[in-house]
């Protein structure tokens, strides 16, 4: 198995092109695609199959948290319980670079819940690639950093995905430049907001990082 790769405009995505990324996640393949913060892995959430290729890709433990892209504050309605003030919050800072913890609804997988704490990460990219790729799939992706074993920073070159993932993912999106810093991650399973990890996106006007 060679990957297939696919060049999309970052700005203005080709709609034939996305759909045929759409038709890769749908036949329980694995993606690599670019996000407002770094290019990312992603399969269909309801692949268990998929989710552990990238497990392998990654060299991940059975504890590492997935995230679930997800292209609205609706969608994630769905996948989390979600408070109004922290729904407010996440208004303001969505799309954008965060991700936020939150409890699990019964509609995400079991395998995809944190095992103590029965959270699960989401998060809205402000991407038009992603953005795309979500609106014509109409559900969530379930993704995690394209940072492979003994990197210290996601790849951020189409080519060198290429060469290293040809064999282990199913489509490498080319969508350019996208960045190598990974998302704000803000814990919203208790009252107080708590920033668990300082990325990308700016939120220290109003959230007293806490580190955990």
């Amino acid at each position: 198995m060679t990957a297939k790769q696919l060049t999309i405009h970052p700005d203005n995505p080709q709609l034939r092109l996305i759909k045929q990324a759409v038709e890769v996640l749908r036949d329980g393949g694995v993606i690599v695609y670019p996000t407002d913060s770094a290019y990312a892995l992603g399969c269909h959430i309801g692949d268990k199959n998929a989710m552990e290729r990238i497990r392998r890709v990654r060299n991940l433990d059975s504890k590492h948290d997935f995230t679930l892209v997800c292209r609205d504050l609706s969608e994630i309605a769905t996948y989390a319980k979600v408070g109004n003030a922290h729904y407010r919050l996440m208004k303001s800072l969505t799309p954008g670079p965060y991700t936020f913890i939150l409890p699990a609804t019964r509609e995400v997988p079991r395998r995809l819940q944190n095992p103590k704490r029965r959270t699960i990460g989401l998060r809205v990219p402000d991407h038009a690639i992603a953005k795309q790729i979500l609106e014509s799939l109409q559900e969530p992706v379930m993704s995690s950093t394209l940072l492979l074993p003994g990197d210290e920073l996601p790849m951020a070159d189409p080519e060198e995905m290429f060469d290293r993932l040809k064999h282990q993912v199913d489509l490498i999106i080319d969508g350019g430049f996208c960045g190598i810093e990974p998302t704000t991650v803000v814990d919203l399973v208790e009252a107080e907001p708590v920033v668990v990890r300082q990325g990308k996106g700016d939120i220290s006007h109003f959230i007293e990082t806490q580190n955990h």
